[in-house]
């Protein structure tokens, strides 16, 4: 199994300047208390731990290929007392065999230009979403990657892989039954685009 392209976990140092307050980005993005979440790459749970404290009582899945960022992820759930996170080790190609059963929120933070069949993804996404679910894509605006940097440095994907939020848009709307719910701006290099899973 192999990761999408150019979607390794960022260092937290860095990626903490870029996103101060992720639990205030996701409720900006619509997540509520009692949404059942997944997070597609969760990594060592950047957005997935304050997804959880959000979302609490209901569980947020964590999944990622890299046992060992699960891991660290477990382990800071249980220093920050966060019980609701349930780590699952899976090839996010096959999202519905990694979860049990559906969600109300799929979340795709900084990754879905990497995807390498992103229509088949895109209709996976859609079997494991509640009819009115919501799939939510936080990715890099396309910028040159020479002009997206943090303390000096220029990071992010490369260029060539970059998707404006029209084109992520056109990508989930083209490939299943999925509506444009919401567009947000989220400075200094992001956007992120709400989709609703059309009921019926």
């Amino acid at each position: 199994m192999e990761r999408f392209r150019n979607t390794g976990q960022p260092d937290w140092d860095w990626w903490g300047r870029l996103w101060p307050t992720p639990g205030a980005t996701l409720r900006r993005l619509g997540v509520a208390a009692g949404d059942t979440l997944a997070e597609v790459g969760s990594g060592n749970g950047y957005f997935a731990l304050p997804a959880a404290r959000i979302t609490a009582p209901a569980e947020t899945y964590a999944l990622d290929l890299d046992e060992s960022l699960l891991g660290e992820l477990d382990r800071l759930a249980d220093r920050q007392g966060i019980d609701n996170v349930v780590p699952v080790h899976c090839d996010a190609r096959d999202l519905a065999g990694a979860l049990d059963g559906s969600v109300d929120v799929l979340l795709m933070a900084n990754t879905f230009h990497g995807v390498d069949d992103p229509a088949e993804f895109v209709r996976q996404a859609a079997a494991v979403l509640d009819p009115g679910g919501r799939f939510v894509v936080v990715n890099w605006h396309d910028r040159p990657r020479a002009e997206t940097t943090v303390d000096g440095d220029p990071r992010g994907p490369p260029t060539s892989l970059r998707l404006s939020p029209a084109e992520t848009a056109d990508i989930v709307t083209d490939a299943a039954a999925f509506s444009l719910a919401d567009r947000h701006e989220l400075p200094p290099y992001h956007y992120g685009v709400v989709f609703e899973r059309e009921r019926g």
